[in-house]
């Protein structure tokens, strides 16, 4: 079966149609705040409560107020979802996918804008990483998922003259919890569009820093042709206050997380907790944290190597969970990478991302800002760091973290092993003699598995490395960024304490969300119960 090509990545260059179609939406946007509200059954539900969202790199600017749901909102749209699936799972697959394949061509069509302008708002992005996101990712995910369903439909077991056998791929029993992270809204989408497309009914939290795109999400799921009570969306400013009520439902059947590692954690154990009360088992798929490296063997080329540093560590600020935070540079490299890296990062623009000369935007809110700036604080004051490059935080317009490169002497220091986060790269510099014991902590040192890059030009080498560092990521790299996954090219996800590693943009993640039921007919039964060797 062939699968969809991928959608085009648009430059949004000056003079483009792209450009000005963007430039046009921000304004209408920015002169329109927005009541964002739970949705549940296709109702929108006022709970009565209010609270603010704001542009990240312009904190003053009000987008508009959304709705918090809570426990009595949870509980609906638990019903709600039970009382869907019996329609959704029963509809002819053919006709639920055209509601995905719908979905997609609004989005590469009247939607667009829309989405790409609401992610660079509210998330602060530029408006290339908003592209790479909200429209040439999701766009992905929906046309190659629905390519992935029809191929895993497919798969059917061997008939014989006396009997026909067949696979009929059931949702799962219940509803699915899916969790957004406020850092793609990509991702935010596929979380509850993979379960749905399968036949899934979903209770869906978008992150509380990232209601407002997911409000347009929410837009285009309905225009989209999606049945009332196939995905309920419940913004919350608390999120745990939908967490225990979906948690402790008997009818959960699956959570599909992104997120940290702590929070994924916790549904994990509250989860086993319950697990006699449940219907069924639940199915858990969860991507969480990373300590993402890249590692720069003396044959590497340095341009290259200064080039993935920067964009892979500072792309979004930093905050995407692909994004490299630790990098391992041979000494013989040392000086030009480090001076090289030094000139471009003291160069990189930051601020308003409406403004489309700026390289970087603000991290996503003011918790962010404080951790962030934490780690910056414990590097200026503990021994054994050196700041390469980077400014001083500023909070005063927007949540501002300039891009930051500290040389570690210690390996296993914290800025090398913890998560940031945030726009924070952590170098140590290892004897070029050492490559295996370097190679050993690449592995060792954090608990992370999600992506890695190597950088060399020796292909021997490259196996070498590659064959050291086989279980430190599930996304590999070799002379790229550790960022930047493409659906259909590069499935997604890691393992350790990064996750299941169930590779969404693939089969194998939609596979989880489906029950198999296998069906065998005898055309001819036998009459008697007697076999053969039991003849006289």
């Amino acid at each position: 079966m062939t699968l969809p090509p991928n959608q085009p990545v648009r430059t949004f260059a000056p003079g483009t149609p792209e450009r000005a179609s963007l430039i046009a939406e921000i304004d209408l946007q920015r002169a329109n705040p927005r009541r964002v509200l739970p949705v549940i059954n296709g109702k929108k539900v006022d709970t009565g409560t209010s609270t603010d969202m704001r542009e990240p790199h312009a904190h003053a600017n009000v987008l508009g107020t959304y709705a918090s749901a809570g426990a009595p909102e949870a509980e609906a749209a638990i019903t709600a979802a039970i009382d869907a699936r019996q329609d959704w799972s029963r509809m002819d697959p053919a006709a639920r996918r055209a509601v995905f394949l719908r979905a997609a061509e609004l989005l590469a069509g009247p939607f667009n804008a829309r989405l790409v302008a609401a992610t660079m708002l509210a998330q602060s992005k530029t408006a290339y990483q908003s592209e790479i996101d909200a429209s040439c990712e999701l766009i992905d995910f929906l046309r190659f998922n629905v390519a992935f369903a029809e191929q895993i439909d497919a798969m059917q077991p061997l008939s014989s003259p006396a009997e026909r056998n067949r696979l009929e791929h059931r949702p799962l029993d219940g509803f699915v919890f899916a969790a957004a992270p406020f850092n793609f809204t990509a991702i935010a989408g596929n979380l509850a569009l993979a379960p749905a497309l399968m036949g899934n009914t979903v209770v869906w939290k978008p992150s509380e820093r990232a209601v407002y795109s997911a409000a347009f999400l929410m837009d285009l799921f309905e225009a989209a042709g999606l049945p009332p009570g196939v995905i309920n969306m419940l913004p919350a400013e608390s999120p745990a206050a939908i967490g225990d009520t979906v948690l402790s439902s008997p009818h959960l059947a699956g959570v599909h997380f992104t997120g940290s590692t702590a929070a994924f954690d916790r549904i994990w154990q509250t989860v086993g907790s319950n697990i006699s009360r449940y219907r069924s088992y639940p199915r858990l798929v969860g991507e969480t944290g990373g300590k993402d490296f890249v590692f720069v063997h003396a044959s590497a080329d340095v341009d290259a190597v200064v080039t993935a540093l920067v964009r892979g560590a500072f792309d979004y600020q930093g905050q995407k969970c692909s994004a490299a935070s630790r990098a391992y540079i041979p000494l013989s490299l040392w000086k030009p990478v480090t001076e090289r890296l030094a000139d471009i990062v003291s160069s990189l623009t930051m601020g308003d991302v409406t403004d489309l000369s700026n390289f970087m935007g603000a991290v996503i809110d003011q918790r962010a800002y404080t951790q962030i700036s934490a780690f910056l604080d414990h590097a200026a004051s503990a021994p054994g760091y050196r700041k390469i490059a980077g400014a001083a935080p500023s909070d005063e317009t927007g949540w501002f973290i300039p891009p930051t490169v500290i040389a570690c002497d210690d390996p296993r220091s914290r800025i090398m092993t913890e998560e940031i986060f945030g726009p924070v790269l952590g170098l140590y510099a290892y004897p070029d003699g050492k490559l295996a014991e370097t190679l050993a902590l690449v592995d060792q040192s954090t608990p992370y598995a999600l992506t890695g890059a190597i950088f060399a030009q020796d292909q021997a080498v490259i196996n070498q490395l590659s064959l050291a560092l086989r279980d430190a990521a599930g996304n590999f790299y070799i002379n790229d960024k550790p960022t930047g996954a493409v659906v259909g090219r590069q499935p997604f996800g890691g393992g350790r304490r990064s996750g299941t590693n169930d590779k969404a943009g693939s089969p194998f993640n939609l596979l989880r969300w489906s029950s198999p039921r296998t069906v065998k007919e005898t055309f001819v039964p036998p009459v008697s119960h007697l076999y053969p060797h039991m003849a006289g």
